[in-house]
């Protein structure tokens, strides 16, 4: 196996936001604990997300947080990149021979909502018609529309804390927003969730609560370096919910989802998948279980069962 010794330093990318280096200080500690003797060098990349304001739409979706990742990564000048997995595009929308090195252990996949600072906490049931509810992904605005039609959805950027601090300053353009709970967590915050919404109806983004270090394909040494620091169980159900998601063509500009559960003593793993109406119709829903030695095909059938039910006029791809 390679070891720490043919590296001397690692070159990682992050974004420079507080939750980025939060997780990036989690991977930061389990690198130096299996390797003491390797360096690791953090090296902070501002993205096109993190610098414009307007819509995702408008400079490609989830794209713009890791195009100049992904320039850094292919060009030399980081060796692997850090980032939550429900916010890196799938495989459709993304550069070529970039590969997931590292999966770091899943945490809540779960939504919340958050009200400004001393408002009476309440659940988005209790909201009353007309309340505009800030959230920047169209799953979330199509649950929002299917789940609660008399609350409105707008759009919101910026990072969680920079959203935040809007939302308490009423300068966010919203009322109350959705956020995701793992996300308040790495801020400290989690006590800022006035509803934490039931993932049975509120379906998780796929990916949510997981994050990958990626480096380039055709760099075994540093694959190598990462692959111990892998949560095998989490990367089964990274696996199966990726490949829904790219069956589907599926992306943070569509409001489509999967989440896998993995019974770990049957050695199963079942994908849950929708694709919601963005106006708020019924959902098509689907559900596979297979051999978790076999995660990327079962997320797969997932994804072909909403196909075949007729998916592709949701999603507005060709059938």
């Amino acid at each position: 196996m390679t070891s720490a010794t043919t590296l001397t330093n690692l070159r990682l990318g992050t974004r420079p936001s507080p939750m980025a280096m939060e997780q990036t200080g989690r991977f930061a500690g389990a690198f130096r604990a299996r390797y003491p003797q390797a360096g690791l060098d953090i090296i902070e990349i501002v993205s096109e997300g993190d610098r414009h304001r307007g819509p995702l739409s408008a400079i490609g979706g989830k794209g713009a947080f890791t195009r100049n990742a992904d320039r850094h990564l292919l060009d030399g000048r980081v060796q692997a990149t850090i980032a939550c997995a429900k916010d890196v595009p799938g495989p459709h929308d993304r550069s070529p021979g970039i590969t997931v090195g590292a999966v770091l252990p899943r945490e809540d996949t779960r939504d919340a909502l958050v009200l400004p600072t001393g408002r009476p906490a309440a659940a988005l049931a209790q909201l009353p018609p007309g309340t505009r509810v800030g959230t920047s992904a169209p799953r979330r605005s199509a649950l929002l529309k299917a789940l609660h039609p008399t609350l409105i959805p707008v759009p919101i950027r910026g990072n969680a804390d920079s959203r935040l601090r809007a939302l308490d300053e009423g300068t966010l353009g919203a009322d109350v927003m959705i956020a995701a709970l793992a996300g308040l967590r790495r801020l400290g915050l989690e006590h800022r969730a006035s509803e934490i919404l039931d993932p049975a109806l509120w379906l998780p983004a796929a990916g949510a609560g997981i994050v990958i270090i990626e480096h380039r394909a055709d760099d075994p040494t540093t694959g190598a370096l990462l692959a111990p620091l892998t949560h095998a169980p989490t990367r089964i159900l990274l696996d199966a919910e990726r490949a829904a998601l790219a069956t589907l063509h599926g992306g943070c500009l569509t409001a489509a989802s999967a989440h896998a559960s993995l019974d770990t003593s049957a050695g199963m793993v079942t994908v849950h998948a929708v694709v919601l109406d963005p106006a708020g119709g019924t959902p098509l829903r689907a559900a596979t279980t297979g051999p978790a030695a076999e995660a990327a095909a079962v997320g797969q059938a997932a994804g072909q069962r909403l196909l075949a039910a007729g998916a592709a006029r949701l999603l507005g791809t060709p059938s």
